[in-house]
């Protein structure tokens, strides 16, 4: 079983998400729209896909790319924390959970 560290501080979440080319997402997974954001972190071409896109309903789902505020406000909200892989020398590995502090 893999090593895994918890994350909680902004810094830290942000460093190894930068380490891993990876851009915060907010995913609006309620059935009334804009009330219940689930929290992503995309990584490689994912976060670089043109964001321009026709007018959609707040709940039509789909993956919307945010700045590092935004997703930090829902992260502290519903106190959240970051587990990652423990890092290995020569190993990048991007797996991620969150998780309830």
């Amino acid at each position: 079983m893999t090593e895994t560290v918890t994350l909680t501080d902004h810094d830290s979440v942000r460093d190894w998400a930068a380490a891993r080319m990876g851009t915060p997402a907010i995913v609006d997974v309620s059935p009334a729209g804009g009330t219940q954001p689930m929290l992503v972190i995309v990584f490689d071409q994912i976060a670089y896909q043109d964001q321009d896109q026709a007018e959609r309903a707040q709940n039509a789902g789909g993956r919307e790319l945010v700045e590092w505020s935004d997703w930090f406000e829902v992260f502290d909200k519903e106190q959240l924390a970051l587990v990652v892989a423990k890092d290995q020398p020569g190993v990048r590995d991007s797996w991620y959970e969150l998780v309830r502090r």
